[in-house]
């Protein structure tokens, strides 16, 4: 496995436990409901729709989605990639009764082989924080396909900037996020995301509520590139 690059370690250091635990109060609290306009049980919603009991989370955060979600089957089968190690000790910590498997990685670099893949992924609050711009970035759908069986569905939500109306406090914040390099979106869009989307997967869905895009779609390896 690939060493993660400069600004990816960089993109993913903000998030140390002093922050982390804030993190639920501050983003999914009042960012989600007040600037984003996209409230947290709205996310967490969508997420369900598209579960089973075979799954994988990237870019955990907290974990606080893997606690509240609700999945299909009693027995789960539970994969958490991140590239922070702080991250990943607080979500295994709280989807802990399905003690699951944790890989720290760069998912902008090629992942290891992974014998035993999986049936659905979620990527919450992961793409705007990731450098560069969607035309770069989505490689990670590609390196995550090596993990994914057929017919797996990928869903997720991310933070837009460019086309989509934004108050001033959501401008202000996402202008300041962007400047610490904490996000990397002023130029994603909601067109560039479905474009990215449609290039690799089937059955595309995307939906954008304030200034977030929540999307899923259909891994089918005979009609990706």
């Amino acid at each position: 496995m690939n060493s993660p690059s400069e600004a990816s370690t960089a993109g993913q250091a903000v998030y140390s436990k002093r922050i982390l635990s804030i993190y639920d109060l501050w983003v999914l609290g009042i960012s989600n409901s007040l600037i984003w306009k996209c409230r947290t049980r709205h996310i967490l919603s969508w997420m369900n729709q598209s579960l089973t009991a075979n799954h994988l989370d990237v870019g955990v955060g907290t974990g606080y989605y893997l606690e509240h979600c609700t999945f299909p089957d009693l027995n789960v089968r539970l994969g958490l990639l991140d590239l922070n190690s702080n991250s990943l000790a607080a979500a295994t910590s709280r989807a802990g009764r399905y003690k699951p498997e944790s890989y720290q990685a760069d998912i902008l670099q090629p992942l290891p082989d992974q014998p035993k893949r999986f049936d659905s992924v979620s990527l919450n609050y992961l793409l705007h924080c990731l450098p560069g711009d969607l035309t770069t970035k989505s490689i990670l759908f590609d390196h995550l396909n090596q993990w994914l069986n057929p017919g797996a569905i990928i869903s997720g939500s991310t933070i837009l900037a460019e086309g989509i109306p934004r108050s001033l406090p959501a401008r202000k914040l996402m202008n300041f996020y962007n400047e610490k390099k904490i996000f990397t979106n002023a130029a994603d869009s909601r067109d560039e995301l479905q474009s990215r989307l449609q290039s690799r997967y089937t059955d595309v869905e995307l939906k954008v509520t304030g200034c977030v895009a929540l999307f899923r779609a259909r891994y089918t390896p005979s009609t990706t590139n």
